[in-house]
């Protein structure tokens, strides 16, 4: 099997295969990586549940305390009617149970004063009767939350102050440093989870975690967060008593951010080494084309250089008979035709000289040349006069070899019977040629495959002239040789394109 011709089916096939094997990498990157971010979800959702449970429990500590609050109202409600009863009971009227309920009061404070506001007694307070003898400013006020009790002697009247409990007080500095808490607890257990505390207005924050200060800082940036974090989870609406509505913004952590845009990361990265890979074997390739190309042309025009100077010192010392004259001339003229043949090889792999060259006059040589040596059934024809102005840079040697392998080709394609036709098109920055004939003529899918070395459809062809034909269009002109049209049974044209300058 040649290998060489089946390299387009091996590329194919290496493509096919490297295609698998990048997608069952992804598609194994993929679901491990689908498994991690619903495993981070999970701990996010957990989180988030556990935040609305702990505010929950927030709100049912608040709410009960607020229990505790109106039944500690209706224990000193109860003491203070029992206080005022006492105080105004009869002579005959049984006491003890007043004094009973009096005397089982050991965390309601009570301060008993006269109409002037001088502390006469006091009990269950936080304070000394001997340094403070008048409620007055601070301690008026806390005391005077519920309205005194008037007590009366004769015409003296006193006044019977008080306020909660302190069990109750304790209670709610409980409740105080349980609700301030909560909202440090909540950044610091969100864990990698970014959250942000904010008001109904989502415009002061309370409290962040695993965000930029800086973003907190710029309004709109903070904005912009909100908004993210709204589009991919609900917030939390928390609600303390006595309190304004607090939401709790938050949104998958970096790990997940990261992790779910972890596969197209690395699709990118194998196609950038594919990529690069493939440019990397192709630029090699062809350099290693170039040397093979170089060194045969180098040899071959080595190997020619010998027998042609050796054929050229016979013909002058051979006796010019008039019989055999003009079979001497032909001979001489096809060694220097050798000659130019050869300096074709030498030129491969240098810079060849471009003079300023009528491109007209070259294709006009190049037609005769080859029309001398085809059959009389081969026509060809040339669209343009001889005299068209199209002076462009040209190494006629090797753009006669051009012409003529474009040529050829087209008398096999023709069988030795057709028409080959060449028109010219003219642009201030470039010239075309068309070059088309009356042969067979191939698919489509065989435009590009022509120039291919070793592609051939002849029995004995070496498949190198199309390609070599390119190459001196291409690099060594900066022009383009591609076929323009063909099909099967009508023929081939083939478009070269030269620059004027």
């Amino acid at each position: 099997m040649d290998i060489y011709r089946r390299k387009r089916f091996w590329k194919w096939g290496l493509f096919l295969a490297g295609l698998l094997i990048v997608a069952a990498s992804l598609l194994f990157t993929n679901n491990l990586v689908k498994k991690i971010a619903a495993d981070e979800r999970k701990k996010v959702s957990i989180w988030a549940q556990a935040i609305q449970q702990k505010a929950n429990l927030v709100n049912y500590t608040n709410d009960f305390f607020k229990k505790v609050e109106e039944e500690e109202l209706k224990r000193v409600e109860i003491w203070a009617e029992a206080t005022k009863r006492l105080i105004n009971a009869g002579i005959n009227e049984d006491l003890s149970f007043y004094t009973q309920i009096i005397a089982g009061n050991t965390t309601i404070p009570v301060v008993l004063t006269d109409e002037g506001n001088n502390i006469i007694a006091a009990k269950n307070v936080d304070f000394s009767i001997d340094s403070i003898h008048v409620l007055a400013d601070t301690l008026l006020q806390v005391f005077s939350k519920n309205p005194p009790i008037v007590v009366s002697y004769g015409s003296m009247t006193n006044y019977l102050y008080y306020k909660e409990s302190l069990l109750f007080s304790d209670l709610r500095e409980v409740l105080n440093d349980l609700t301030e808490s909560f909202f440090s607890e909540v950044v610091i257990n969100s864990a990698s989870v970014p959250v942000v505390i904010v008001d109904s207005s989502k415009t002061k924050v309370f409290s962040f975690g695993n965000v930029s200060a800086e973003i907190i800082g710029d309004a709109t940036e903070l904005q912009h967060l909100i908004q993210e974090m709204e589009s991919q989870n609900p917030p939390i609406t928390i609600q303390f008593e006595g309190q304004e509505k607090k939401y709790i913004f938050y949104k998958d952590s970096y790990l997940l951010t990261q992790l779910r845009y972890y596969p197209y990361i690395q699709f990118f990265v194998i196609g950038i080494f594919l990529l690069a890979a493939y440019v990397l074997f192709s630029i090699t390739r062809k350099a290693e084309q170039n040397k093979v190309w170089v060194g045969m042309a180098k040899e071959t025009a080595h190997q020619l250089g010998t027998p042609i100077s050796s054929m050229l010192a016979w013909l002058d010392f051979m006796d010019v008979d008039e019989k055999n004259k003009i079979y001497i001339e032909e001979l001489r003229n096809d060694i220097l035709r050798l000659q130019g043949v050869s300096a074709r090889f030498s030129n491969i792999g240098s810079a060849p000289d471009l003079p300023p060259i009528s491109l007209a006059e070259a294709v006009y040589r190049s037609a005769q040349y080859i029309r001398a040596r085809s059959s009389k059934r081969i026509q060809i024809n040339i669209l343009f006069p001889e005299n068209e102005e199209s002076i462009i840079p040209l190494n006629e040697n090797l753009f006669g070899w051009a012409m003529e392998n474009l040529m050829k080709n087209a008398i096999d394609a023709m069988n030795g019977e057709g028409t080959i036709q060449i028109n010219m098109i003219k642009t201030p920055k470039h010239i075309t040629l068309d070059i088309s004939d009356t042969g067979k003529g191939f698919t489509k899918s065989q435009y590009k495959a022509v120039f291919r070395p070793g592609y051939t459809t002849k029995k004995r062809g070496w498949g190198l002239g199309l390609t070599l034909t390119r190459r001196i269009v291409e690099e060594y002109h900066n022009g383009r040789l591609f076929v323009l049209s063909s099909a099967p049974g009508k023929g081939t044209t083939f478009r070269m394109i030269l620059p004027i300058k």
